[in-house]
Formats: structure tokens, sequence, C-alpha cells
């Protein structure tokens, strides 16, 4: 009888774990862990700073960084580097770019290429080269895309004009648009050689008639430049001033030797008489 209930407890014992054995074979596996996926690269890319009008040449505070993906970064957009930044820099923006907007090729024109000074010039204006030295160029401080008053200084050597009206200055130009430095047509762009002395020439955006006057101007006399406000819009009208400044206007002893001057008025035949101020 017990050898009996033995052998059933030991039958029953393989039953349940031949049961056990199957119903863990039986049973779903676990599914395996995903594996983390791998970080997509980003890129640094150059983008619009800020809105910028067709028209405009590239400056260096018009450029900035956005971050994008790599794999869905733009054909032919430039990543944020100094070379980068270089090559767009003096570029011409052919269509309007919105801020954030990135660099494409398409979007602008770089100096050099075909039409180029054509293209940053508005309808109907034309480019005209007047030279002038580093100091009345102011010290090369003016860059492409600045305002500009374009003053004519002119001095006669004549016995018989007073002292204080033998020298004399006039704005021949006022408000002009700058739009290249020697051959440079970006920003900051200085004059290759070193020495100082040398004359530069700056490139003005102007009118028809304006070219004419600056055409003459550059015969009369020296010319020299003094940069506008960023605040004087183009078109803006320039404070009233004296259409002509006198040397006796600047130093108040030129004027005092016009008013204290005795005046000889010496005539010779028929002709006209000259008159010679002491």
């Amino acid at each position: 009888m017990a050898l009996r209930l033995i052998l059933f407890v030991v039958l029953g014992l393989g039953v349940a774990g031949v049961g056990t054995v199957a119903w863990i074979g039986l049973s779903p596996s676990p599914a395996p862990v995903a594996a983390a996926e791998a970080p997509q690269p980003k890129l640094m890319v150059l983008a619009a700073a800020h809105p910028l009008r067709a028209g405009t040449l590239v400056k260096d505070d018009d450029l900035t960084a956005t971050e994008m993906p790599a794999a869905g970064m733009p054909t032919g957009a430039r990543t944020d580097t100094p070379a980068d930044r270089a090559m767009l820099a003096g570029a011409m923006i052919r269509q309007s770019l919105v801020a954030g907007q990135v660099f494409l090729p398409g979007d602008v024109l770089h100096p050099g290429d075909h039409g180029f000074l054509a293209a940053v010039l508005h309808p109907g204006m034309r480019a005209t080269t007047v030279g002038v030295d580093p100091v009345t160029g102011t010290a090369g401080l003016i860059w492409p895309g600045d305002q500009v008053d374009l003053i004519l200084t002119q001095t006669r050597d004549d016995a018989s004009l007073p002292a204080s009206h033998r020298t004399w200055a006039e704005t021949v130009l006022a408000g002009v648009r700058v739009i290249a430095i020697d051959q440079h047509l970006m920003q900051g762009a200085v004059s290759a050689s070193p020495d100082t002395g040398t004359s530069r020439t700056v490139t003005l955006e102007v009118t028809p008639e304006q070219a004419e006057r600056v055409a003459v101007a550059a015969r009369l006399g020296r010319l020299s430049l003094a940069v506008c406000s960023s605040e004087d819009g183009p078109g803006q009208a320039a404070p009233a001033r004296p259409p002509v400044t006198w040397g006796g206007d600047v130093s108040s002893g030129l004027k005092q030797d016009h008013e204290g001057a005795k005046t000889l008025r010496v005539f010779h035949g028929t002709e006209d008489g000259k008159e010679f101020k002491f």
C-alpha cells in the first residue's frame, strides 16, 4: 500500500514537471529591448540675421548661424565657418530674404560674377569713380553701403582776391551710396597697397546728371568724402547750410585780414582795372 502511494506521488510529480516545461515553451518570449536610436548629426548653417532687401550687399552683421540636421540641410547651404562667411561677405542679395532664411547659391551674386556691378545699381542709376587719398577718404573707414557727401575744395592763387576768398569748399553731392572701395565690393575692404600715401578710388551710385557733376568736380579741385548718419535715409532732406564755405568763414584771422584790408585798383590803358588788397 505504501509502495503504491509512493508510485502515485512520483507519477504526479513527473506529470507536473512535464506540464511546467510545456507551459514555459509555449509562452511568448518577451520582445527584445529596442536599441536606442543614434542621435542625428546637426550642423550650424549660415542664414539671414534679419530681413534683407534685394540689392543689399551682405555685411558681417547680416549673417547668423542656425542649427539643422545634416540630413535635412538644403543643397548648396553654407556651414558656419570663417571661409564660408568670407565667401558671403560682399555678395549682393538677388531676392529679398526673411530673418532666419538659409543662404542658398541662387540667393546671392558674388563680386566678379558677370553683371555684378550693374546688378548692384538701382534702376536708372550710374556708377562713377572718384580718386581720394586715405585722409580725404576718411582714413579707410568708409564701407560699401555707406551714404556719403562729396565735397570739393578749391584754391585760387590770385593776389587780386582777399585771402579769405582764395580757398573755399562746397558740397557737390549729398547722401550718395558707396558701392565699392578700390576694386573691393565688400564691407571693410581696404587697399592692398601698404603705401598709405597712394590714392584710392571710391565708386558711387549716382544719377546721370550727378555723374557729369562729379566729372567736372574732379577737374576743378580736391575731392573728399564725409560719411552720413545711418539714420539719414536715402532721399532725406539735408539740413540747411551755406552753398559755399569760404576760408574766411573758417579762419577768423583771414576774415579780419579781409575786413582791415585796403584796396588799390590799377588801370592799364583801356583795360579793366585790377584790384589789389593790402
